[in-house]
């Protein structure tokens, strides 16, 4: 496996604290997102690999591993129980030895270990998981839909059901790292990230939205247009509504994951707008008004 550079992906150096490690991160991230280059063919995968870097320096445990063995360092749990076996080995010949090697010595022991020498036990040994994040906006949660992937190099095309959630996290058999020595290979994680929207809340399969209604409309009732996620609905107003009142429409709210033709709710909660820049005719039917309560 080609050693991928992590710190040079995020722009720090190796003594670079977590919190530096963060920050680095957060400002690739904002720089890569592919939503901000439609232009940059390349830029799916070079957010991929500011991911794939993020999560292994904000890991402590991994990033002891990385700093250490390098491009083997997802073998690494291996390579230590390989060498305590052969230090206890009553059979072990003691003529390599591993203390303060480079890379170079690391490689050539996973060769062997993996069967470039022969000489070690072909042990089969499973590929480290990958984790990523798919950001989507909530409309493109509400449609079932195909995105591409791009990760450690590989495009994996996958189907996204209608209804996914924030933080949901699904596995992709087989997509993570690859096997040492004939092993089966890791699993992609994805979670996904679903960003706010500005008009809709989102609770579950539910929605929940506010429609402005001027003052006449809801004394006298009528009707109001609202914009929902799936294009316009037009609602009959009755009279007397009052501010802050609530009404539902079944079935017009997320799609539930996984369920065809099954939906949340969407709740419409009235705002009213009183009317502004009265004429004088109308600032005295307001007074009548006032005087009759």
């Amino acid at each position: 496996m080609e050693f991928v550079d992590y710190y040079s992906i995020l722009g720090v150096d190796k003594k670079a604290t977590e919190e530096d490690i963060k920050k680095a991160y957060r400002r690739q991230a904002r720089k890569l997102h592919p939503d901000l280059n439609p232009n940059d063919k390349d830029a799916h995968k070079k957010f991929q690999q500011v991911n794939e870097a993020n999560e292994v320096l904000s890991d402590p445990e991994k990033r002891k591993k990385y700093d250490q063995y390098g491009k083997d360092w997802q073998h690494a749990d291996q390579f230590e129980q390989q060498r305590r076996s052969q230090r206890q080995s009553p059979f072990s010949s003691g003529g390599q030895q591993f203390e303060g090697g480079d890379e170079g010595d690391f490689s050539s022991f996973f060769e062997s270990m993996f069967g470039g020498s022969g000489r070690s036990r072909q042990t089969k040994f499973r590929g480290q998981d990958f984790n990523a994040e798919l950001h989507l906006g909530l409309t493109e949660a509400m449609e079932t839909h195909q995105q591409t992937l791009t990760v450690n190099g590989k495009n994996i095309r996958i189907t996204i059901p209608a209804g996914v959630d924030n933080g949901q996290i699904i596995k992709l058999k087989g997509h993570g790292a690859p096997g040492g020595n004939g092993g089966p290979a890791g699993d992609l994680f994805i979670t996904f990230v679903i960003a706010p929207h500005a008009g809709f809340k989102r609770v579950g399969n539910d929605l929940y939205t506010h429609a402005e209604i001027d003052l006449y409309t809801a004394m006298l009732g009528g009707e109001t247009t609202i914009e929902t996620l799936k294009g316009k609905v037009k609602l009959k107003v009755t009279p007397e509504t009052q501010y802050a009142t609530k009404i539902r429409l079944k079935g017009k709210g997320f799609p539930v994951y996984k369920k065809e033709g099954e939906f949340g709710d969407l709740y419409v909660t009235y705002d009213i707008k009183l009317p502004t820049n009265l004429t004088e005719k109308q600032k005295e039917l307001f007074t009548e008004l006032s005087k009759l309560k």
